[in-house]
């Protein structure tokens, strides 16, 4: 944990008490005077950070940009997601970052944000508009003990903790739809891109990619987009505090991913049914050239789709484009 991690979790810690220059120093293995400094560059970020001659210092409203020292302030002792984190202004890609990370040996849990991508991307190949400053664009890197067939579970999981971070940070309701989508009144308002990297029977690592609209405005779309897509702002009313809501899906992340490392997958499937809307849908789900026409019923041990085709089989499907019938 880095001095200004250590200050800005004891001022987080303190609330409205307020900390003294003397207990910062302690706790941070600096001097007053350094202290002292390092408050003054926290005010230039746009942090108010009041002085009191009796309470000490009180940190009284945080800037909405990302910085990895405030980040890790909010999170506190990270199991595995979330206690490495580094925060770019701009790159091509997160995934991109993370991917060069896991070829370098790095260990799971490192989380790479940026505050604009240039080459954002989603499933398939498609573009994901990423505006400065306006949403979360974060990828992470994880080393799990499962077989290449579990690895689905992953985006299930990613998907339960997502949902359900975005319902804490912001009273919003949103609902999955399979594979990867977290929508809002039909509108999809975030993105899960898993990228693998396996071996015959093992998996390796996952480049875990999760891009959020938060604050994005209508014209912010690309114009063919902006009848399907929404921001968790549009959807609000109101601005969401990026900064709160990264720190909230990060420690929602660390908790499913624990909950697959155990064992626990069926708790996770449970919830992830509980909110999805595709199930129990007449779908089209296009594999490849493939298109298959049934109802979406469940999903199986590994977190694989269960379809009920028109045949009346049951075809086991990982990944596709998804189309909801009327």
């Amino acid at each position: 944990m880095t001095p200004d991690t250590k200050i800005l979790t004891a001022l987080r810690d303190a609330g409205e008490d307020g900390i003294s220059a003397t207990e910062l120093s302690a706790l941070a293995g600096l001097s007053r005077a350094a202290v002292g400094a390092r408050i003054e560059e926290f005010r230039s970020l746009g942090y108010d950070i009041q002085a009191n001659p009796h309470s000490g210092y009180c940190l009284q409203s945080s800037p909405d940009v990302l910085h990895a020292d405030d980040l890790l302030s909010r999170l506190g002792k990270a199991k595995v997601i979330g206690r490495d984190i580094r925060v770019f202004q701009a790159t091509t890609a997160t995934n991109d970052v993370v991917e060069k990370l896991a070829r370098d040996g790095v260990k799971e849990g490192v989380v790479v944000f940026a505050e604009s991508q240039t080459r954002g991307r989603g499933r398939l190949g498609r573009k994901w508009v990423s505006p400065a400053r306006k949403g979360l664009w974060f990828s992470v890197l994880l080393r799990p003990r499962l077989r290449p067939n579990e690895a689905t579970q992953l985006t299930v999981a990613s998907a339960t903790a997502l949902r359900r971070a975005i319902e804490i940070e912001t009273g919003l309701q949103p609902e999955i739809k399979w594979p990867n989508d977290i929508v809002l009144r039909g509108k999809k308002a975030a993105g899960i891109l898993t990228e693998l990297h396996a071996e015959l029977d093992q998996v390796k690592y996952v480049n875990l990619g999760i891009g959020v609209d938060v604050n994005l405005n209508p014209g912010d779309f690309p114009a063919e987009l902006r009848k399907t897509a929404t921001s968790l702002k549009a959807e609000l009313g109101s601005p969401v505090s990026r900064p709160d809501l990264a720190a909230a899906i990060l420690l929602e992340l660390d908790k499913d991913y624990s909950r697959i490392t155990s064992g626990r997958f069926a708790a996770v499937a449970d919830e992830w049914e509980e909110h999805c809307t595709t199930l129990g849908r007449e779908v089209t789900i296009r594999v490849g050239q493939r298109q298959i026409r049934g109802c979406a019923e469940s999903l199986d041990d590994d977190g694989a789709l269960l379809l009920r085709t028109e045949h009346g089989r049951i075809e086991r499907i990982i990944g596709g484009d998804l189309t909801l019938e009327k």
